[in-house]
């Protein structure tokens, strides 16, 4: 990157950065781009990168994102951090569901200087401007810290509500997949807990909530998540499930109202779906922003061999909605298309 590109985007307030966090580990190289490329395409201000990374990855990170042409690279900075985590044993900490996910606890503690922060998955895309998720910052009350979307929309289907041997948030718990954080609130704020009477800051309570509930937990940091707030239920707002949309929203049939209403804003493509065909739909999608070449026609390279690939996918479960997939993303290009057209016509044109 030029010197400076770099010197502009350091002179950006901090406030003003939208901050990204993703912890990537063993294959997730590709993955963990595509979902960058996803939050690069359509967002407008500023987006600050904190990838976490295996320190044989990292070269390949700084290496692909070198890569993308200049009218992207000037959209974001980022950094990549080794995995480390502060409280604890680190190799138990490691093992903890998959390779390194128990890392997204530790954020609060790592990324002293950020304010607010998206945490996503590397199996995530967005579907429309990070701008509109960054938004829910503003709508927390004065006790909520964190926001993330259920883990299911029906209890008599949902994992928690079915199988867990621990606490969990409200009715079917929450999907961690997409979690949005005020570091400044978790920080600072004591937590109640099922361990000692008074409360506990985040890094106090991190291993001994962990120690407590290790043989009771199976999705590893999620459930420690939800443990967390199972006992503090004030602190989490709720996002609607098109924010954090999985198979598991139209595997059994359609049952998020939310992206029914005004299509998918975040697609989260758990159970490894775009690597296998067991659901084309999320494929499609993952396989159109892959391919994408960063300089072409939206709609011609992106939407338009979007909408064929579903054409294959009616015969599923979740390609009989194909709405639900692509009225979000259309709305999306329109909006980036408008402004790339008006900005090069500039003021003087009239319609």
């Amino acid at each position: 990157r030029r010197p400076g590109e770099q010197k502009h985007l350091k002179d950006v307030p901090s406030l003003q950065w939208m901050h990204l966090a993703v912890v990537a580990c063993g294959d997730r190289l590709e993955e963990t781009l595509i979902m960058l490329k996803s939050a690069v395409l359509f967002s407008y201000r500023k987006l600050k990168f904190h990838i976490f990374a295996e320190d044989s990855l990292k070269p390949e990170f700084e290496k692909k994102l070198r890569e993308w042409p200049p009218a992207y690279t000037k959209k974001f900075d980022y950094q990549v951090y080794p995995i480390a985590f502060s409280v604890g044993n680190a190799q138990e900490w490691k093992k903890l569901f998959k390779p390194c996910a128990a890392q997204r606890l530790f954020l609060p503690v790592i990324l002293k200087d950020v304010d607010s922060l998206l945490y996503v998955d590397t199996d995530v895309l967005f579907l429309r401007p990070i701008d509109d998720i960054w938004s829910f910052l503003k709508e927390f009350n004065s006790t909520q810290l964190a926001a993330m979307a259920p883990e299911h929309e029906i209890p008599k289907i949902g994992w928690y509500s079915r199988f867990a041997r621990h606490p969990y948030y409200g009715t079917t718990g929450v999907n961690s997949g997409v979690m949005l954080m005020n570091l400044t609130r978790i920080r600072n704020t004591k937590f109640k807990n099922s361990m000692i009477p008074t409360g506990l800051t985040w890094e106090e309570m991190l291993y001994p909530l962990y120690q407590k509930y290790k043989n009771y937990i199976t999705w590893g940091d999620q459930d420690l998540l939800n443990i967390i707030f199972y006992f503090n239920p004030e602190c989490l707002y709720v996002f609607p499930c098109q924010w954090n949309y999985r198979p598991d929203h139209c595997m059994y049939g359609s049952n998020c109202k939310g992206a029914e209403e005004e299509g998918i804003s975040v697609l989260h493509g758990n159970r490894g779906v775009y690597h296998d065909d067991k659901q084309p739909t999320f494929k499609a999608l993952y396989e159109v922003i892959r391919d994408f070449p960063f300089e072409d026609n939206l709609f011609q390279s992106l939407f338009y061999p979007l909408q064929s690939k579903f054409l294959d996918t009616v015969h599923t479960l979740c390609g009989r909605i194909p709405q639900v997939f692509l009225k979000q993303i259309e709305k999306t290009m329109k909006k980036a298309y408008e402004n790339r057209v008006i900005v090069r016509l500039g003021v003087n044109y009239r319609y």
